[in-house]
């Protein structure tokens, strides 16, 4: 039996379809998941470094230092505006900045 030239190419693109997109997928997994500290684990962290604040925003991202995994969480204080960041895997702050009024106008 002879199968056309077309089908052959066709399964092929499909092949390499298939294979790509698992590729994707296992890029496109979601940080938290490999996460070891959750992120109510760290907003609880974040509050318990800085008194009275309240958080305003919150992100897991991968990023230079500590396990490269961490949550990063801005916070509002009476004292003014902070961010914090906590690694994902170890719950240690890896950095808890005040900011300056006019960070935002440098957009």
């Amino acid at each position: 039996m002879r199968i056309p030239h077309a089908l052959i190419g066709l399964s092929a693109l499909l092949a390499t379809l298939g294979s790509a997109s698992a590729s994707q997928a296992c890029e496109a997994h979601p940080p938290a998941q490999e996460a070891r500290i959750s992120f109510e684990q760290a907003r609880r962290i974040a509050l318990d470094a800085a008194p009275g604040a309240t958080i305003t925003e919150q992100e897991l991202e991968h990023e230079h230092g500590g396990s490269g995994l961490r949550y990063s969480f801005d916070l509002k204080t009476p004292h003014g505006e902070r961010e914090i960041g906590i690694d994902a895997m170890t719950g240690r702050i890896l950095e808890l900045t005040q900011e300056r009024p006019d960070d935002d106008d440098r957009d």
